[in-house]
C-alpha cells in the first residue's frame, strides 16, 4: 500500500488492524475438557470446603498465634531451632556431595557417547527406576531401619543420583564430537576419552546441576524431617503436636529466609557457570 493510499484530504491515517481471530474449536474443547476432568476428580473424592468453614474459628485462633512468633527462638543462638537448622544444612551438604559424585560416574555410564551400548541401556533403565520414587518414599524406607539424620542423607543421596545423572548424561550426549574423534584416532581408551574430552566439556553444566539439587535438598530435608529423617522438620512436627504455634512460626520464618538466601546465591553462581 502506497503512502498516498493511506492519506485522506484531512491528513495521513494508519491502516486498520485485522480482526482478531475467534478461539479455535480445539482450544474451546480443551478448556471444557479440563473443566470436566477437574469436576469429575472433585466428585470422585467428595471435595468440599465445608470442613474449613466449620473449623474457621479454630483456624483464626491458630493464625492469631502464628502472627506473634516467639522471637527468642530466633535470637537465641543456643536454641533448638539453630541446632536443627544446622543438622538440616549438614544433611543437604553431605547428600549433595555424595550423590553428585556418584551421579557423575553413573552419567558417564548412562550416555551412548561415553559407554558401550549394552552398559548405556542398562544404566538408563536403572536411572529411570531411581527417579520413579520420590525422596519421601526412600526416607520412609530408611526410617524403618535406622534413626537420626542418616535416613535423610541416604534418601537425598539416592534422589540426587537420579536427577544429576539424568541431566549430566543429557549434557554428555550433546558434547562436541571433534575432540572425541581426535582421541579415537590416537587410540585413546574410554577412560582417557572421558577424562580429557568429555568431563571438561560438561563440567560447567554439572556444577550447575549440583547447585540446583543443593537447593532442592534444603527444601526436601525440611519435609523429610517430618517423617523422622532428621533436621528441622522434626522440630516443626514437635511444635505442631504441642500446638506451640508461636515457636512454629519462628521456625517457618527462619526456613523461609534461609531458602530464599540459598536460592538467590545458587542462581547467581549458576548464571556465572553456564
Amino acid at each position: 500500500m502506497t503512502e498516498a493510499a493511506l492519506e485522506r484530504p484531512d491528513g495521513p491515517q494508519s491502516p486498520a488492524r485485522p480482526a482478531k481471530p475467534p478461539p479455535s474449536p480445539l482450544l474451546i474443547g480443551g478448556v471444557l475438557g479440563a473443566v470436566a476432568v477437574t469436576g469429575v476428580a472433585g466428585w470422585a473424592i467428595d471435595f468440599t470446603l465445608t470442613p474449613v468453614i466449620e473449623q474457621w474459628s479454630t483456624l483464626t485462633m491458630i493464625l492469631e498465634e502464628v502472627v506473634h512468633p516467639e522471637w527468642a527462638e530466633i535470637t537465641d543462638p543456643a536454641s533448638r531451632l539453630w541446632t536443627a537448622l544446622m543438622e538440616t544444612a549438614a544433611i543437604a551438604v553431605i547428600a549433595t556431595f555424595v550423590g553428585s559424585l556418584i551421579a557423575l560416574g553413573v552419567a558417564l555410564l548412562g550416555s551412548k557417547v561415553s559407554a558401550p551400548p549394552g552398559v548405556y541401556r542398562v544404566t538408563k533403565s536403572l536411572m529411570s527406576v531411581i527417579r520413579s520414587l520420590p525422596d519421601m518414599a526412600y526416607a520412609l524406607v530408611f526410617v524403618a531401619v535406622v534413626t537420626g539424620p542418616l535416613p535423610g542423607i541416604l534418601a537425598l543421596t539416592i534422589f540426587n543420583v537420579g536427577i544429576v545423572a539424568k541431566l549430566t548424561a543429557e549434557s554428555i550426549d550433546a558434547v562436541d564430537h571433534g575432540p572425541l574423534e581426535a582421541l579415537d584416532a590416537a587410540g585413546a581408551t574410554r577412560w582417557q576419552r572421558a577424562r580429557v574430552a568429555i568431563v571438561p566439556q560438561v563440567l560447567p553444566s554439572y556444577a550447575s546441576y549440583v547447585l540446583y539439587v543443593f537447593e532442592l535438598n534444603i527444601r526436601a530435608s525440611v519435609v523429610l524431617g517430618a517423617v523422622g529423617a532428621g533436621g528441622v522438620g522434626q522440630l516443626i512436627m514437635l511444635y505442631f503436636n504441642r500446638a506451640d504455634y508461636p515457636r512454629l512460626a519462628a521456625v517457618v520464618i527462619v526456613i523461609f529466609a534461609a531458602v530464599i538466601a540459598i536460592d538467590l546465591l545458587s542462581q547467581a553462581l549458576r548464571r556465572r557457570l553456564v
